[in-house]
């Protein structure tokens, strides 16, 4: 943000018009050019020229301009930039985000479950400027993206390179927990929360989602669990990460919502069900009003003073003005 640190001498802006009725019409040249006689011969021409106008207008622009910024200069031209300081820690919280084939399912128009997912995970991370966040995402297999980080650019180019299926054909939801679970484990934040998105049933990996659940309650870790979908037929497209190849289809559409609400309920969290792009935003937002802890915020201001630049460049204008007048159009007064 601009300032000035001595606004009052903006005042002097005011006498410009005068300025410019004295150098201009008072003066009886309003604009014609001033040539000594040695120069023009007799010839009768005038500053219609239209290389001679160009060069009048020229200098009339850097004076004005050179003027404005000398007034402006005196006035303390200040830029200030305020920081928000965060003198208390966050919440830390680590999404587990589906990412097989059925999350291809084109019932969130004109998105798919996938995209969708995405999105609303992108708008609740902007909105959560001091909180660590963290990303793991599953099918057959788990994997973690991105640790828990303030850094959420960081997170959000972590998100932008999850593919449909790069995890193999299966949802592996206990797997997807107990990976979050070990990450948000030795976090000394306030709260640590796990919030997991799935269209699906668990039918992979080795660790059972209620087992995963009871080891994060255990350690204090709330889960907030998402249903994402609807149970109707729903077409699906994806690329194969691995093959290319393109897979079309029709599927018909599930989840268990017993389990995730049982995951939710032994985790002191809470079941949700999406079955829309505009309830998934709705969902994520309630999810955000509730998980809240009170901050403590200093704000930092750093000033950098611009008056020695703006007075040089004005300077430089006026200079400019006078050599254009002086020595290319040879004006005497």
């Amino acid at each position: 943000m601009w300032v000035f640190e001595a606004p009052a001498y903006l005042l002097l802006l005011l006498f410009l018009p005068v300025l410019f009725y004295f150098r201009h019409v008072w003066h009886g040249r309003g604009g014609k050019l001033a040539l000594p006689v040695q120069l023009w011969k007799g010839i009768s021409f005038h500053s219609g020229v239209v290389g001679l106008r160009f060069l009048y207008l020229s200098a009339a622009a850097c004076f004005w301009a050179g003027a404005v910024l000398m007034i402006m200069a005196l006035a303390g031209p200040t830029l200030v930039e305020r920081e928000r300081v965060y003198l208390s820690r966050g919440i830390d919280i680590m999404f587990v985000l589906d990412e097989s084939p059925t999350m291809a399912a084109q019932d969130f128009a004109p998105e798919t479950r996938f995209e969708s997912a995405r999105g609303v995970i992108r708008d609740f991370v902007q909105r959560r400027e001091n909180d660590a966040i963290g990303l793991v995402s599953f099918a057959k297999e788990a994997a973690l993206r991105m640790p828990p980080t303030v850094d959420h650019g960081a997170l959000l180019a972590a998100l932008d390179q999850v593919r449909i299926m790069e995890l193999g054909d299966g949802t592996a939801i206990g797997n997807a927990l107990a990976v979050a679970a070990l990450h948000l484990e030795t976090s000394k934040a306030p709260e640590r929360v796990i919030v997991l998105l799935t269209d699906g049933i668990n039918n992979a990996g080795e660790i059972l989602p209620e087992t995963a659940a009871r080891v994060a309650a255990q350690k204090g870790i709330r889960i907030y669990t998402v249903a994402i979908g609807t149970e109707q037929e729903a077409v699906l497209e994806f690329e194969d990460p691995h093959t290319g190849r393109i897979f079309r289809g029709r599927f018909e559409g599930g989840f268990d919502e017993e389990l995730l609400r049982t995951i939710a309920d032994i985790a002191n969290g809470s079941y949700f069900h999406a079955g829309s792009s505009g309830t998934l935003q709705a969902v994520l937002q309630s999810i955000d009003t509730i998980e809240t802890v009170e901050r403590r915020v200093r704000v930092e201001v750093q000033r950098y003073p611009f008056h020695r630049e703006w007075l040089m460049l004005a300077l430089g204008l006026l200079l400019l003005d006078f050599v254009l007048r002086k020595w290319l159009l040879r004006e005497i007064l």
